[in-house]
């Protein structure tokens, strides 16, 4: 079981998690939702289409401007305080590797703090712990944060995986973090080449049989852009299809800008797999 704020999932529930940049140059929207009013307008959007978690994030992931942890909170404390007043079933998550913007988003009402840069800062896992919110443990090849892998190379990337992010899980629920609220991602592009995320996914299995949750971020990524050769708004297919497939291996909770898109190929994943009826079964019975 998978519980984050005031829901709970069962292993077979996907979860879709749906991204709130608050950045001014995000690579796929361009800051769409820097501004208060178009992000809480995309909150409600994604929470109607289906999203049970909305990701929250103050910090582009590349390269770029400097944004100090007091701009960053700048721009998400005030926004998770509000989007908890509009939607208080909603799960809030925030994407940050700072204990010190963790704490202050926990204070302003999420329930979970993605940290998709690996434990760069071991003090978040201990605001999760003194909060008893949520944690995401992702796999980042220990690169810096915000910069890019360059000739990174693995004798076995999934073992690695797995090294990382079970460790940081194991640790989390040390400190005190509710076992039943951590999650563990294999960090796609994170600290990994094309071929790297490619094998990550075909063998998500192997996460998903060390008995946590499996978190995946896969949305308009660059390996799906280099895999098929196509720019960032031209993804959505391959994203899709990867989506798919993770679903069938494993994943549980999926991390994306199309949320209409991925709540069908989930649903469609899940019923396949028995998981989940069909909506209408009207076929052959009249």
């Amino acid at each position: 079981m998978l519980r984050l704020g005031r829901r709970e999932f069962g292993a077979h529930e996907p979860v879709i998690m749906a991204i709130v940049n608050r950045t001014p140059d995000s690579f796929y929207d361009q800051g769409a939702t820097f501004r208060d009013e178009p992000a809480l307008t995309r909150v409600e959007q994604a929470v109607a289409e289906g999203a049970a978690i909305i990701d929250i994030g103050g910090v582009k992931a590349g390269p770029g401007e400097e944004v100090t942890a007091e701009e960053e909170a700048r721009r998400t404390v005030g926004f998770v305080a509000e989007v908890r007043r509009r939607f208080p079933d909603v799960i809030i998550s925030v994407d940050t590797w700072r204990a010190s913007v963790g704490e202050a988003v926990c204070e302003a009402g999420a329930d979970l703090l993605n940290d998709a840069w690996g434990g760069v800062d071991p003090g978040l896992a201990e605001v999760a712990a003194r909060y008893k919110v949520g944690l995401v443990c992702t796999h980042a090849g220990g690169v810096e944060p915000r910069t890019r892998p360059h000739r990174v190379t693995y004798d076995d990337v999934m073992a690695d995986i797995l090294d990382v992010t079970v460790g940081l899980a194991e640790r989390a629920v040390a400190l005190g973090v509710p076992r039943e609220s951590v999650l563990i991602d294999p960090g796609h592009d994170f600290g990994k080449n094309t071929r790297h995320s490619l094998e990550a996914t075909r063998r998500l299995p192997e996460m998903a049989a060390t008995g946590w949750p499996v978190l995946v971020s896969l949305s308009n990524k660059d390996f799906v852009g280099e895999t098929l050769d196509r720019p960032v708004k031209e993804r959505l297919i391959g994203t899709l299809a990867t989506t798919a497939v993770s679903a069938w291996l494993g994943a549980q909770v999926y991390r994306v800008h199309e949320v209409a898109e991925t709540r069908q190929v989930l649903d469609m994943v899940a019923s396949i797999a028995g998981h989940r009826p069909p909506a209408v079964a009207r076929r052959g019975l009249a």
